[in-house]
């Protein structure tokens, strides 16, 4: 790495970011990293959810001097941004050499993470205009700019001036053929007047009941949602926590019948599932699956973070970028990675799956932390209570107090992972045995993991799982979601 002559600003965000870390430490994640010990060896690797938890502590531990993270899924390799003019060397900068030999890739580069955001603070207050959308790129160090087709005349003047004004070093612009929207339409989901959507993920909610989320844009549509078109309610949105547009598109909705088994699996049709362990931060770089109604399972990478989109309802900011594809009847629905990690809920886009273009989610840890929810298995066992004292999930609980998630928990109380744990996953796509998502039809919002059946109110588990195929292999022509 060159040692480029720091600025005074950047020698003093330097000096202070130093001195702030020299007696930090990370929790690094070696159990899955792998490891070399001699001098000239390969390069540790990390998988993908331990490079995102090592990029978040880095973060925190850098300050000003961070300026991003993102994943080479190819060479499965963390690369962190730090600011030109950071010493990285030496026994003052422990933060950095930890990193390091965790198997992170130190890159020097112009703008520091706060200094983009500060971009993107500009371009919200003087370029929000319908069909624009902005996010953070770590591997270009940039606000990368995106004008739909709606995008001309003025309003294209307004946003390449404001772009201009940032600098070239700063941010870039580029046309989207498409028009961003959210995801309107929905599939066989659940059903809220003339609206419908899908369900992203089953949670608990903070007193403990059945409940599941969605995407915003659904959760200020309808207020109840049925399995069928003209069914009786089997959720209620609760209203406080529907946010759209503003700072994020997510809602939670809460099964009415407080028994109601819902498993944390995502259904990938075919008899096929996913197992929910754990809520995932998004990375650039990241491998990620989209599960839709309309579209079936659909993979790609994350491509941008603390994206800010202008749909025609209202701006909506704090979403991932993403190049999945998707269509009308896809939003709500779940994005996950191969290991069982929540990621997102589809917010809307541009394109299709034929062209391709892009595409913004809602983070879950947001959704989650706004909504005091969890992710788990509710309602198994009906308020039975194991040996904490809390009422147990889909598995049994062990010493910890807390509410079981998809396994047996043990010793620390942490919710279990998906691990060995088959059965809790959901009814197939096309059965309807326990739909869980809301949509909003023509009143603008999507369905979502397609016919997801991860509400499972009827309770029927199919103990099938993904088995041996796992999301990886199946790949994405594997729809099998359309009645």
């Amino acid at each position: 790495m060159s040692h480029k002559r720091a600025t005074k600003r950047k020698a003093y965000i330097a000096a202070g970011g130093v001195a702030a870390l020299g007696a930090a430490a990370l929790i690094l994640p070696n159990a899955m990293a792998s490891q070399t010990d001699a001098k000239g060896a390969a390069p540790k690797t990390l998988a993908a959810s331990d490079a995102s938890d090592l990029a978040s502590q880095l973060q925190d531990l850098l300050g000003d001097a961070f300026a991003g993270a993102y994943y080479d899924s190819g060479e499965q390799r963390l690369i962190i941004n730090v600011i030109d003019g950071l010493q990285i060397e030496g026994d003052d900068n422990n933060v950095i050499i930890q990193a390091q030999e965790a198997g992170a890739e130190v890159r020097e580069v112009e703008n520091s993470w706060s200094e983009l955001l500060k971009g993107a603070a500009t371009l919200k207050e003087e370029a929000t205009v319908p069909g624009t959308a902005w996010a953070i790129d770590p591997r270009t160090n940039k606000l990368q700019v995106t004008a739909d087709s709606t995008v001309t005349g003025e309003n294209w003047d307004t946003i390449e001036s404001t772009v201009k004004s940032l600098g070239a070093d700063m941010a870039t612009i580029k046309k989207s053929a498409g028009t961003f929207k959210p995801f309107l339409e929905g599939g066989d989901a659940i059903f809220g007047g003339g609206a419908r959507c899908s369900a992203g993920f089953n949670v608990v909610n903070a007193e403990g009941a059945p409940a599941f989320l969605t995407a915003g844009h659904c959760g200020v549509a309808e207020a109840e949602w049925s399995e069928e078109e003209g069914g009786a309610p089997i959720g209620t949105v609760d209203a406080a926590t529907a946010t759209f547009p503003g700072a994020g598109d997510f809602a939670l909705v809460n099964y009415n019948d407080p028994a109601t088994q819902a498993a944390s699996t995502v259904d990938l049709g075919n008899g096929q599932t996913v197992d929910i362990n754990a809520a995932g931060e998004a990375a650039v770089g990241l491998q990620v699956f989209r599960m839709g109604s309309t579209t079936g399972l659909a993979d790609g990478q994350v491509t941008g973070l603390e994206a800010t989109v202008n749909y025609p309802e209202g701006t909506v900011t704090g979403l991932i970028q993403t190049d999945v594809c998707a269509e009308p009847g896809d939003s709500g629905g779940s994005l996950f990675t191969e290991d069982g990690q929540a990621i997102g809920l589809t917010s809307g886009g541009s394109g299709d799956c034929t062209v391709g273009g892009e595409t913004f989610f809602q983070p879950v840890t947001t959704a989650l932390a706004a909504t005091g929810a969890t992710l788990g298995d509710a309602g198994a066992g009906a308020g039975e209570e194991a040996a904490g004292g809390a009422a147990a999930g889909a598995g049994e609980e062990a010493d910890g107090g807390a509410a079981a998630g998809a396994g047996e928990e043990a010793d620390g109380g942490a919710v279990a992972g998906a691990g060995e744990e088959e059965g809790a996953a959901a009814a197939g796509a096309g059965e309807e045995e326990g739909a869980a998502a809301a949509g909003a039809g023509d009143a603008g919002a999507v369905a979502g993991a397609g016919d997801e059946a991860a509400a499972a109110g009827a309770g029927q588990e199919h103990e099938q799982g993904v088995g041996d195929q796992g999301v990886g292999d199946q790949g994405v022509d594997e729809q099998g979601v359309q009645q």
